[in-house]
């Protein structure tokens, strides 16, 4: 489920628990970047925040490269960070509450309370906190027995699982001239860290599906078959990947990727002479890419630039990933065909309520969520 319950780690502790990550030109407010973090899957309408973690979105400049070259982008060492923590949640005869600080770069702070629909803001920069429904859609059921069997599953139509389900989402709108200094194009990740004198990384996230679908088979894998590799990524800086557990990455992708392009009977991502597969540099690259000087597009802007710079082409949209688009049937169809075929759809198209053109963004929680699986 895009990267909800991502590892040992994210299982045992689902409040830092990354569920998805998106970034987006405003289309409420030309001229700003809105960064999306979603996290606790399964969360009820009543919950809040940690005030153990640090909640960041990290954005770096990126400079592009020869048309052609696996990883498309350069990452520039300027970095722009916005770190969001919560207070303890408090109560009184009036309910309960929790209030939220943002620092942003150059020090200044937002705050803002939790739950509060206009959000706060300051300096360019507006926040809203709080469970929301969540967007993210997939048959993963069909997508998990996929792989077990080694054939395509997914049925039309195809069920969301568990639709309506919660997660607590933190949202940052940014005027990308202001507090970015006019940067046009960017590389986005959220992270969470713990709070205090010492930030140890927990979980980050650029793309869906990288964790669960891409790394988390074993079975493929010749070399580290016993290796449950999702927390050591995790714990890596998506920007500058250690060299440790570099290959180890490498083979487990390298494998999985060949499975996954295998499953219509043809070879359509033809390995290197070292055994290479050609997408494996840049899901390693594992940020999302959004062009700043293109108007918001909500459906098919999802990887768009990344592929369109491999091919030598002209990119056409602002690239990251919107609430509304259906990036599961992208990625499907990029590893199962490269393009080269019919559209892999898994038969879910649109969340039963789609997200919205306004702050902030996405639609309000379910009242009475289902239960969270005993086998979770």
């Amino acid at each position: 489920m895009s990267d909800h319950i991502s590892g040992p780690r994210a299982l045992a502790e689902p409040i830092a628990d990354i569920t998805d990550v998106y970034a987006f030109p405003s289309p409420e407010r030309p001229g700003h970047i809105v960064l999306v973090v979603n996290t606790r899957p399964f969360a009820q309408p009543s919950d809040f925040f940690s005030d153990g973690l640090v909640y960041r979105f990290r954005l770096h400049p990126l400079t592009t490269r020869v048309p052609g070259h696996p990883v498309p982008f350069a990452v520039v060492a300027e970095e722009f960070a916005f770190d969001c923590v919560f207070s303890a949640p408090g109560g009184d005869a009036q309910g309960r509450y929790q209030q939220g600080t943002c620092t942003i770069p150059g020090g200044e702070t937002v705050s803002f309370s939790v739950n509060d629909e206009q959000g706060g803001s300051a300096y360019g920069v507006r926040v809203f906190a709080g469970p929301r429904w969540d967007p993210f859609i997939m048959d993963a059921p069909a997508a998990l027995k996929t792989i077990a069997t080694g054939k395509l599953a997914f049925t039309d139509p195809g069920s969301i699982f568990l639709d309506g389900k919660n997660v607590m989402s933190l949202v940052v709108e940014v005027d990308h001239a202001e507090r970015l200094h006019g940067v046009e194009l960017v590389g986005v990740v959220a992270e969470t860290l713990t709070r205090g004198k010492f930030n140890l990384r927990i979980e980050r996230v650029g793309r869906p599906e990288v964790k669960n679908m891409m790394l988390a088979p074993k079975q493929f894998d010749p070399v580290n078959r016993d290796l449950e590799i999702r927390d050591l990524y995790n714990m890596e800086d998506a920007f500058h990947l250690g060299a440790c557990y570099q290959q180890a990455y490498r083979a487990r992708l390298n494998a999985n990727l060949v499975f996954w392009d295998s499953l219509d009977g043809r070879t359509d991502w033809p390995a290197d002479a070292n055994g290479g597969h050609p997408l494996t540099d840049l899901l390693l690259a594992d940020f999302l890419v959004v062009d700043l000087t293109k108007p918001y597009s909500e459906h098919g802007s999802f990887l768009e630039i990344e592929l369109a710079n491999r091919r030598g082409e002209r990119c056409e949209s602002c690239g990251g990933r919107t609430l509304n688009d259906d990036v599961m049937d992208t990625i499907f169809t990029l590893l199962v065909n490269a393009g080269n075929g019919p559209i892999i759809r898994d038969g879910v198209d649109r969340a039963t309520r789609p997200a919205s053109r306004a702050f902030p963004y996405l639609a309000p929680p379910n009242p009475d969520p289902p239960p969270r699986p005993e086998d979770l």
